[in-house]
């Protein structure tokens, strides 16, 4: 039993889930439209729209698709991942629409990056889940017996909820031999029965009869409603009441207070008596009319009573029945026609806002809102603007949906914030107005390079200064904002490729302090000139303004300088590629696109201005492309000098060479004048003391002390250590051969060995010589 109910459970769910999906190709403006069964279980699917939009999966989910109604509560849910657009609850057509036929719920699709939008409508198909109903039960029918042949009496009719095809379509009556029914329709497309006297009757041979009543709908199967009718077959009452015109027509104001007097309607009785007394009251009225209007049943004067609202209801037709005491009756038809006033304000729904927006970024969509009012005629149009003093414009779209846009690239270091008011009013008398107001910020975008306090700097140093002496600062500002304003310093590479810059002055990155890295010699270099780079962090990064000389006689192809710039992301949008954005003389110059360095183009001449500025601009292969741009100066000049100074840090071979080669005239010098010395001093000795020759392998040595030879050997002209030296001379020797020996101190007297030749290496340690330049 179980396993049968929920089959025939899924089968309902399979009926249920039938969906009909149209679209329109009457132009881009005509909605979507889609369509679902009413009691279709929640979660059901009714569409694709990743399909419909021909989107991928991928860029489905990266659009950012929502689904929004205006005014309406959204009955429909998107799932991101598929893109199945789903309903969020079962849908009762009758709650949703009542009598209005088709009932369609208007909904939006929008997508962003970029922002579009749809129109889309679903329609809420009916299915006959409504009888007809009875509002009374039970009718009674009064009739003349002297009633002809003919003579037709209207019956209240009954309700169903349910619309078109499933609504009433006819009405029967219990067979008899008096009465037939038939099915009238009126002007609102209802259906009501009228019953027909087919036979006289006789009240004395049947004075009542009871007859039942069915209305039948028209859905498959047919539903179906009764109520009884008691006919009662009442003595001669020749004449039933008449209204003065059966038709009445009625305009009325909706805000009507209550109690206002709509209309007063009169019928007569050309009987007498009691079958001549008249009493007026609504006939098959329905619940709203019966709510809204009341009639005095002796004066026939209709009246309000309760508050009117054209928006939910625009007219109504009332039946006024006129009943004399016999029962007789006739029937007027009052059709009230409700007059929309300006009661409304319109109303303004914000469906996408973007803030804050990029500077200098092209038209760019800031906001995508709709408008409604629920008033109608002049009371409904609508004017929609913002103000005049603000770089943005109001574009119109469909179905009064209006898009915010910037008229021309922003720029935050004017202008930061903007309020913008949107402005709504109808065109009604009075006519009313709704503000929104909104705030729209400016994103910074590194848009401006850094900028120098000053043009140029002269920095004085004394020489012989102490390393990482501070000698002077930079200063350059940047307008951007946060990580775009935040300027670094940095030396560029110097003009003359013999000047070593990086070993004569460094710079603090984060202050521009500039710093002497050694001591400098005023007789080597008297003066140089360098220049400085102010970069901020943006991306990518600018830099400030810089002037370059470049010599008239300069050959084509001549390196003026290098543009270098920076970029924070990675791949393909951090590959760059320079350009020459603008030149004071075209042709003159040009950029190499991959490395940013700046060369003469042709043969410079005097024809050729002395000042040039030239904007490079350096764009990187992202999608989209972002791009900056730095400003070089350059000057022309028929020639000028570079200062020289030796390379201090030259190679290892260089530095070894140029310091052997100077050990080596220092160690040649001094050994020419220690062999001097010595042969003077033992050429003194031998005439001095012939005598006292010495025998082979022995020293003399004078008594007192040895003279010592003071030898500057610092550069600071202040005396040296003293030192004496031994000579020996081996008498066999038959080429007189002597030998250096190590200094003793003074005053010390001793024998000598014969030591070993030292070599020059050896030597030049020993003397200690230093050599310093002033």
């Amino acid at each position: 039993m179980e396993a049968s109910g929920k089959l025939i459970c899924r089968q309902r769910q399979v009926l249920f889930h039938f969906l009909l999906l149209g679209f329109s190709l009457a132009g881009a403006a005509e909605p979507r439209r889609y369509s679902v069964v009413e009691e279709t279980e929640g979660s059901s699917f009714v569409t694709n729209l990743a399909k419909d939009l021909g989107l991928e999966q991928r860029e489905f989910s990266r659009r950012g698709v929502r689904v929004v109604s205006r005014g309406n509560k959204l009955h429909l849910q998107l799932n991101q991942k598929t893109g199945d657009l789903l309903l969020n609850e079962k849908l009762d057509r009758e709650d949703l629409c009542g009598h209005t036929e088709p009932c369609v719920l208007h909904f939006q699709v929008l997508l962003e990056s970029p922002f579009e939008f749809f129109q889309a409508e679903l329609q809420v198909i009916d299915i006959n889940d409504h009888s007809p109903v009875f509002l009374d039960k039970e009718m009674l029918v009064k009739v003349s017996e002297s009633s002809p042949p003919g003579t037709t009496f209207p019956l209240k009719n009954a309700e169903d909820l349910d619309v078109g095809q499933n609504n009433i379509e006819n009405y029967i009556i219990s067979p008899n031999s008096y009465f037939r029914v038939l099915t009238r329709k009126r002007s609102d497309g209802r259906k009501y029965p009228e019953l027909v006297l087919d036979k006289a009757l006789d009240r004395e041979a049947e004075a009542e009869l009871r007859l039942t009543l069915t209305a039948l709908d028209g859905g498959s199967p047919p539903r179906s409603g009764t109520a009884q009718v008691y006919i009662e077959v009442v003595d001669v009452n020749d004449n039933a009441p008449e209204f003065e015109q059966p038709f009445y027509r009625v305009q009325i104001s909706e805000d009507s207070p209550i109690g206002f007097l709509v209309v007063k309607v009169s019928a007569t009785d050309v009987d007498t008596g009691v079958n001549g007394e008249i009493s007026y009251s609504l006939f098959q009225a329905s619940d709203e009319i019966s709510k809204t209007f009341k009639v005095d049943s002796l004066t026939g004067e209709i009246e309000l009573k309760k508050q009117l609202d054209f928006e939910k209801l625009q007219s109504y037709e009332v039946n006024i029945e006129a009943r004399d005491a016999g029962g007789f009756s006739g029937k007027c038809t009052i059709l009230i026609q409700v007059m929309d006033v300006n009661d409304h304000a319109p109303e303004v729904t914000m469906s996408a806002f973007t803030s804050p927006i990029p500077e200098n970024a092209p038209e760019t969509v800031v906001a995508l809102f709709s408008v409604s009012d629920l008033d109608s005629g002049e009371n409904g149009k609508i004017n929609c603007f913002i103000q005049e003093d603000l770089p943005f414009l109001l574009k119109s779209s469909v179905g009064n949906f209006y898009t915010l846009l910037t008229e021309k690239p922003l720029d935050r270091e004017s202008r930061a914030e903007y309020n913008v008011t949107i402005t709504v009013t109808d065109l009604g008398t009075p006519r009313l107005t709704t503000h929104l107001n909104m705030t729209v910020l400016v994103s910074d975008v590194n848009d401006n390079v850094p900028a120098f306090t000053q043009i140029s700097y002269t920095l004085f140093v004394r020489e012989n200064n102490s390393p990482a002496l501070h000698i002077g600062s930079v200063s350059a500002t940047d307008r951007d904002s946060s990580t775009n304003a935040q300027v670094t310093y940095s030396l560029l590479p110097p003009q003359d490729q013999h000047l070593p810059l990086s070993s004569l002055v460094s710079i603090n990155a984060d202050n521009g302090h500039l710093f002497a890295l050694r001591s400098l010699d005023y007789e080597a270099l008297q003066e140089f000139e360098f220049r400085v780079r102010a970069a901020d962090r943006g991306s990518p990064n600018g830099s400030a303004p810089c002037t370059e000389l470049v010599p008239r006689a300069a050959e084509p192809g001549y390196l003026v300088t290098k543009v270098v710039a920076v970029d924070g992301d990675s791949g393909q949008n951090a590959w760059l590629s320079y350009q020459l954005l603008k030149a004071t003389e075209p042709g003159l110059f040009g950029v190499w696109a991959h490395n940013g360095e700046v060369r003469t183009a042709r043969l410079l001449s005097e024809r050729d201005a002395a000042k040039h500025r030239l904007v490079v601009l350096v764009r990187d292969h992202g999608e989209p492309p972002r791009s900056a741009t730095a400003t070089l100066h350059v000057l022309l000049v028929d020639g000028f000098s570079q200062p020289f100074l030796p390379l201090p840090e030259a190679t290892p071979s260089q530095a070894q060479t140029e310091s052997l080669t100077v050990y080596l005239v220092v160690a040649l010098a001094s050994v020419s004048s220690l062999f001097l010395l010595s042969v003077l001093l033992f050429v003194a000795v031998r005439l001095c003391k012939r005598s006292r020759a010495a025998s082979v392998g022995r020293c003399l040595v004078p008594q007192g002390p040895f003279p010592g030879y003071l030898v500057d050997v610092s550069g600071t002209r202040t005396p040296s250590q003293s030192y004496q030296y031994e000579v020996c001379l081996a008498g066999d020797s038959g080429t007189s051969e002597f030998k250096f020996l190590k200094p003793i101190l003074p005053n010390i007297q001793g024998q000598c060995r014969e030591p070993e030749m030292e070599d020059n290496s050896k030597f030049r340690n020993d003397l200690g010589f230093s050599i310093q330049l002033k």
